[in-house]
């Protein structure tokens, strides 16, 4: 797998685009600036929005080739973010460490996503926030983008057990149009949340 992520992040145009995501643009703003994770964050456009805003953010995929891709465009935003390279089960942050945690399609494996959502969600303080935005099961339907393995897609019923420690302000399963690069593009199926840790 991560010799798929290295290859489509090696290529010369940046495969999501350099904006970020609409969802995370929206509700980010509202936020004091603090201590941001974005786990599987890819070439970085959301960082570097995040970063823009005047957070402290760390980002960390296991593709080489994505935190290049990254840093190149945190240098042309003018700003900087702290990007590391690691597998998933390498992970060491601290807990109740950050403000804030960011995930913009982030999908795993049923295997480990459970665990690696618990882990996320311990490194973020009490009262912290998380945006959240996933392909929905619903999403298999549509030749937009993500994974095509319904088990690596959501239902409204799995994140509120696998977030059960959050306060929902905001929970809904949606159709949008995805415009993020080559390879989300056109209706999808979407599940996403705004939260508050408990």
């Amino acid at each position: 797998m991560i010799d798929f992520w290295n290859q489509r992040y090696s290529e010369s145009h940046f495969a999501y685009g350099k904006s970020p995501n609409d969802f995370l643009a929206e509700n980010l703003p509202r936020f004091d600036c603090g201590k941001l994770l974005f786990p599987a964050e890819g070439e970085g456009r959301n960082a570097v929005f995040a970063a823009k805003l005047g957070h402290q953010v760390t980002a960390f995929d296991t593709s080489e080739a994505a935190k290049i891709k990254a840093q190149q465009l945190a240098d042309e935003m003018g700003t900087h973010i702290n990007y590391e390279v690691a597998s998933f089960d390498q992970l060491n942050f601290q807990p109740h460490s950050y403000d804030g945690l960011v995930l913009i399609y982030a999908h795993f494996s049923k295997s480990v996503r459970a665990t690696l959502h618990s882990q996320f969600l311990s490194c973020l303080k009490p009262g912290g926030f998380v945006i959240f935005e996933a392909f929905s099961k619903e999403q298999i339907q549509y030749q937009s983008g993500g994974p095509k393995d319904p088990d690596m897609l959501f239902s409204i019923e799995e994140v509120k057990v696998e977030f059960n420690s959050l306060s929902f302000e905001l929970l809904e399963k949606v159709i949008i149009n995805l415009e993020e690069g080559t390879y989300h593009n056109g209706p999808a199926s979407v599940v996403r949340f705004l939260a508050i840790k408990n």
